[in-house]
């Protein structure tokens, strides 16, 4: 079984409502099990031109599923939450977004999935959650913990604790 860590984000609707539907969703699949839960984060949007703040968490699970399986299932509950994909390269609202941030120690580089996430260590939104849950994981390329990247945000946005877990 791998271990992996996911960002749960929502930014419009119940957001909260969909980051704990997405959490049931995961650990309602026979090849994944949810470990542990962050609280919930409110961040402004990262580089996208929205008005609607994010609801964000952090979840480990274990799961069976290849990195690419776990990805289709991941984009199988995006939709079945209502998010819509378009073709624009600038980031847009969305009812659930699910990233895979690191699974396992694995590098992993091709057309449709990067890994570890390639923004983990710029965005404070998902290293705040991961703190509370695995602030000792080391970063597979960086070779520095969730702890010591988080320090050396040069320019941190606001994270709010929301305030209840999944």
């Amino acid at each position: 079984m791998a271990i992996v860590y996911l960002s749960l984000g929502s930014n419009i609707g119940d957001r909260v409502g969909y980051l704990q539907q997405a959490a049931g969703l995961l650990n309602a699949v026979p090849e994944i099990n949810v470990i542990a839960t962050s609280s919930f984060y409110e961040s402004e949007p990262w580089k996208m031109n929205s008005e609607n703040w994010f609801v964000n968490a952090v979840v480990q699970v274990s799961t069976t599923f290849s990195p690419e399986e776990l990805l289709r299932e991941c984009q199988r509950i995006e939709a079945q939450l209502g998010r819509k994909r378009t073709t624009q390269k600038e980031y847009q609202d969305r009812t659930i977004d699910i990233d895979i941030l690191f699974y396992d120690n694995l590098v992993l580089h091709d057309n449709i999935l990067t890994i570890p996430h390639p923004y983990f260590h710029k965005r404070a939104f998902v290293m705040v959650p991961m703190l509370e849950i695995a602030q000792d994981f080391t970063h597979p390329l960086l070779n520095k913990t969730v702890m010591q990247l988080y320090e050396e945000l040069e320019n941190p946005e606001m994270v709010l604790l929301y305030g209840t877990r999944i």
